[in-house]
């Protein structure tokens, strides 16, 4: 005899398999002669920050699952699966030691989703779990850890929620901070991640990606170049996405002084060209800026850099954005 919840569930199911929707049917996503259904009556949901409050060493963290447009190059809009409204999602931030208590409210309408962060040891079964549409869902980690992590949806298929934007950086600060701290001037966040054809999923398995970009889209950070003076020690903190295609993550015009593979301490080497990122992999690379100019920061993958690829960061003697065209590879 199924039990209410079950019926709920069932209900849903239901109606993913037979109904024509805007992002892909979870209950077909495994035949892909599915999934290349036109959309229909598209939803877009205003991004909503994130609700984060520490109490002691408890971080609770509020965010939710949901349909929002996002511009991916000029002109080109993608109805994205998201977390709280941007691609990549929010950078969290905590310290390593702390327990998060975290909220996923899902305000998607037709599917399940969930949250798997990869900066915690847990139980996916338990703690990875599908959170329904319409409810939320709360659930509690240590970070043991220090790095740079990717959270990404964790509901089968796991490559459709990621593809279609569902992604994010958490970074664990070391309980001691990084060797070093005392020398940065200056510090950002980059996401690599795809975008394939909308909501295909025989796109994600087997095509190439039509845009690779950092932070969600092929034109922000060469029209808001980031920025540093000269001299500055700038620390990148950078995490591979994917889903399918690897970084080799280089900043034209200087060497890695330091990094730290997956963002912890203890795995640091020097003097770095390029550092390679599997899908999922993050890092933090610092180094130093000796020259005023405009250093390209790409991924040594060029054709990646073609499909959009590419930071720029603007180093002036004052620290302050001239305004001028942007240098691009």
């Amino acid at each position: 005899m199924f039990s209410w919840m079950s019926l709920i569930k069932l209900s849903f199911a239901l109606a993913l398999s037979t109904a024509v929707l805007s992002h892909c049917n979870a209950a077909e996503i495994d035949k892909p002669d599915h999934h290349d259904t036109a959309p229909v009556d598209s939803i877009s949901h205003q991004p909503v920050d994130p609700i984060i409050r520490r109490e002691g060493t408890n971080v609770y963290i509020e965010m939710t699952a949901q349909v929002t447009d996002i511009e991916i190059s000029a002109g080109v809009v993608y109805n994205a699966w998201t977390f709280n409204g941007t691609v990549p999602g929010p950078v969290l931030r905590v310290i390593e030691g702390d327990t998060l208590i975290f909220t996923l409210k899902n305000m998607d309408s037709s599917l399940p989703h969930s949250m798997d962060f990869h900066a915690v040891h847990a139980s996916p079964s338990s703690k990875f779990v599908d959170v329904m549409p319409g409810e939320e869902g709360t659930f509690t980690y240590s970070t043991s850890s220090p790095g740079v992590f990717m959270y990404h949806c964790g509901t089968s298929p796991v490559l459709a929620h990621i593809a279609n934007g569902m992604y994010g950086m958490i970074i664990v600060e070391p309980k001691a901070g990084y060797p070093s701290d005392g020398q940065i001037d200056r510090e950002y966040t980059l996401v690599q991640s795809e975008w394939y054809k909308e909501h295909s999923y025989d796109a994600f398995m087997n095509d190439e990606p039509d845009y690779v970009v950092f932070n969600g889209n092929d034109y922000g950070l060469v029209n808001s170049p980031l920025l540093a003076k000269t001299g500055d020690t700038v620390r990148i903190y950078v995490s591979n996405a994917g889903p399918n295609e690897v970084s080799s993550f280089h900043v034209v015009g200087t060497i890695m002084d330091r990094v730290y593979m997956d963002g912890n301490p203890r795995n640091i080497q020097y003097g770095l060209q390029s550092v390679m990122l599997p899908a999922s992999g993050g890092a933090v690379v610092e180094f130093t800026v000796t020259e005023e100019g405009d250093y390209p920061i790409v991924t040594h993958q060029f054709k990646h850099v073609s499909k959009g690829a590419s930071a720029v960061l603007r180093v002036t003697s004052d620290g302050k954005d001239h305004g001028g065209k942007a240098m691009q590879h």
